[in-house]
């Protein structure tokens, strides 16, 4: 039962993350575009609250939910290939994550050199992040 109810938190927790790392790019997108100091003050605000509050938070339950499902059948886990992959690909996330809470910053200084076509590419990465995971899990396809 305990497993079950740690399956349920980390996917809910993933939902919340995934969450943030689609909307977060995207305020940069509209962050760039903004030519009025109250447009990017107000930007600076929302991107604060959403890494803060519940981007950060859900990823962190993620890994810590994950960690733990690992923990309850590690020797299983350990040895599917799928399962390296998508610990692979978790790790890259985090980077992502990290990189987004940079660029945050960066904004927050004023200091953002890029234009609004660049963050609507970045935007797509963990699209691209979510459809491999969910195929690995799901598919098992090593």
């Amino acid at each position: 039962m305990l497993y079950l109810w740690l399956k349920a938190l980390h996917l809910i927790a993933m939902v919340c993350w995934f969450a943030g790392l689609f909307y977060l790019p995207r305020l940069f997108v509209y962050h760039a575009m903004s030519d009025d100091q109250p447009s990017r003050e107000r930007f600076k605000i929302m991107e604060r609250k959403l890494y803060r509050g519940i981007m950060l938070p859900s990823m962190i339950v993620t890994v810590l939910a994950g960690a733990a499902l690992l923990y309850l059948n590690y020797p299983y886990y350990l040895s599917q290939g799928w399962m390296h992959a998508k610990l692979t690909l978790v790790f890259v996330l985090i980077g992502y994550h990290h990189v987004c809470g940079a660029q945050m910053k960066r904004f927050a200084r004023d200091e953002n050199t890029r234009g609004h076509v660049f963050y609507r590419w970045f935007n797509e990465v963990p699209v691209l992040f979510l459809l491999a995971i969910v195929i690995l899990v799901v598919v098992r396809p090593f």
